[in-house]
């Protein structure tokens, strides 16, 4: 039984995995799957961000001139819990600042300074979230 479930174990990964593929159909329209009509005439992409499942604080050391208020984003067009915080702001009347890390190399290079390895890392004053749900926003948003 111990060997069955080692030998389970070691294949969990393989079995777990999917490839992500990006291609664009005869009308022009880009899709993302992982089953893609003709896998020669697909992109297999490798996705190297992820997105926070819960929620962490921490403290640090804002840029110069940070303001207390101001809200920024780290972000990714992909990220469901950057979308629920976005809309939220919205809704709220939050004024902030979201960088794509994904499209914007300053941006990149700006999260990759404050040790960013998830989004979104959302940093007010000095206060940082890792992740998003109301609740923890709220308790550090003056």
């Amino acid at each position: 039984m111990t060997r069955f479930l080692l030998a389970l174990i070691a294949i969990l990964p393989l079995i777990c995995s999917a490839e992500i593929y990006k291609w664009t159909d005869e009308n022009g329209r880009v899709h993302f799957g992982d089953k893609p009509k003709d896998k020669d005439q697909a992109e297999q992409l490798s996705l190297k961000i992820n997105s926070y499942e819960s929620v962490s604080y921490e403290s640090f050391t804002p840029t110069q001139g940070a303001k207390s208020k101001r809200v920024i984003m780290y972000s990714a067009a992909w990220c469901g819990y950057c979308k629920q915080a976005r809309q939220y702001f919205r809704r709220n009347g939050i004024s902030f600042v979201e960088y794509d890390i994904e499209k914007n190399q300053n941006a990149r290079r700006a999260y990759d300074a404050i040790g960013g390895n998830g989004v979104p890392v959302i940093l007010i004053g000095n206060k940082r979230l890792n992740g998003f749900n109301v609740a923890d926003f709220q308790s550090i948003y003056p």
